[in-house]
C-alpha cells in the first residue's frame, strides 16, 4: 500500500543513519586498504570513490536493488592475495614484503561474476550453505592476522613466557594492555548485539558515533603515552618511528638521572630545533610516562 503522508517528514532520519553507516564503512575499508604498510604506488581516490558510490546508490534505490559498498573483510583478503614477496634461497630465511600487485583484472572479473550470478541462481543453489559459511569463516579468520586487537586478545590465553615480543608489551604493563583490550571487546559485543537484533539494528550507525565518544573518555583512564602505543591515530609506519624516538628519549632520561647532566648535549639532539621540540612535547604531555622515570 501507499506510505502515510508523515513518512516524508521522518524519512531524513533513517536516511541520515544510512549515510553515516555508508560513509564510515566505505572510508574505513579504503583507509585500511590504502595504508602505507601495503606500499601502494598509486594514490587512493577517497573522494572519487565516495562520489561514484553515491551515484550508484541513487540508481539502486530507484531500481529497488541493494546498495553496493566496500566490504572490509573481502577487501583485506583481496589485498593479501595480491602481495608480492621476495624469493628465499637459504633455509629459514624470512621473506620480505615487496608490495601489492596493483592491477584491475581481478576486480573486473569479480564484478563480472557478481553480475552473472543473477543468471546462475539454479547452479548456485546446488552449493551447500555450510560450504559458503566455511569459505566466509576462512576469509574472516585469515584477515585477523596482523590486527593488534586480535594479537592482544590472544594474550589472555598465553603464559607470560610464551608471549611474543610485541613492541607494546615492552612499553606498557600487561595489566593495562588487558584493560584496554577488555574495553574494546565490550564495545565490539555491544555493536554485534545491536546489529544482531532487527528491532534495534537501526541504532547501529548511532552506536558507531557513540564509540567515538567512548574513545575520547579513555583519556581519563589511560595516559596519552599508553593510548599512543595501543591506539595511535598515526599510521603504523609513523607510529613505529615515533616509538623509536620516544625510546631514545627514555634512554636519555635514564642517562641524565644517572650522570646528573643531559645525555643529549653532544648528540644530534643538541640542535636548537630538536631541543625546542622536546620541550614542547614535555609541556604538552605527549609522553608523560617517560618524564616520570
Amino acid at each position: 500500500g501507499k506510505n502515510p503522508w508523515w513518512s516524508i517528514i521522518v524519512a531524513p532520519i533513517p536516511a541520515l543513519l544510512g549515510s553515516i553507516l555508508i560513509f564510515m564503512d566505505q572510508h574505513i575499508t579504503a583507509v585500511i586498504v590504502n595504508r602505507k604498510e601495503n606500499k601502494m604506488r598509486k594514490g587512493g581516490g577517497y573522494h572519487l570513490d565516495l562520489l561514484i558510490l553515491s551515484v550508484t546508490i541513487v540508481f539502486n534505490s530507484i531500481l529497488g536493488i541493494p546498495w553496493y559498498v566496500a566490504s572490509t573483510i573481502l577487501s583485506i583478503t583481496h589485498v593479501k592475495s595480491l602481495q608480492k614477496e621476495s624469493e628465499t634461497s637459504a633455509p629459514g630465511e624470512k621473506r620480505t614484503f615487496l608490495g601489492i600487485r596493483e592491477q584491475r583484472i581481478t576486480s573486473i572479473v569479480v564484478f563480472i561474476l557478481v553480475g552473472l550470478s543473477a543468471f546462475m541462481t539454479k547452479v548456485l543453489s546446488y552449493i551447500p550453505m555450510p560450504v559458503l559459511y566455511g569459505v566466509f569463516l576462512y576469509m574472516g579468520i585469515n584477515s585477523l592476522n596482523g590486527i593488534q586487537m586480535f594479537d592482544r586478545l590472544l594474550l589472555f590465553f598465553m603464559p607470560k613466557k610464551y608471549q611474543p615480543d610485541y613492541s607494546f608489551l615492552r612499553k606498557i604493563p600487561i595489566t593495562r594492555v588487558h584493560l584496554f583490550t577488555l574495553i574494546q571487546i565490550i564495545c565490539f559485543m555491544v555493536l554485534w548485539l545491536i546489529q544482531e537484533f532487527k528491532s534495534v539494528s537501526i541504532l547501529f550507525p548511532i552506536m558507531l558515533v557513540v564509540i567515538i565518544g567512548i574513545r575520547k573518555l579513555l583519556d581519563y583512564i589511560f595516559t596519552q603515552y599508553e593510548l599512543k602505543v595501543l591506539d595511535d591515530v598515526l599510521p603504523q609506519s609513523k607510529r613505529q618511528e615515533r616509538m623509536e624516538q620516544e625510546e631514545t628519549f627514555r634512554r636519555m632520561s635514564i642517562c641524565e638521572t644517572d650522570v646528573g647532566e643531559p645525555a643529549y648535549t653532544n648528540s644530534a639532539f643538541a640542535s636548537d630545533e630538536n631541543l625546542k621540540k622536546r620541550n614542547t612535547e614535555e609541556k604538552t604531555g605527549i609522553f608523560p610516562d617517560i618524564l616520570k622515570i
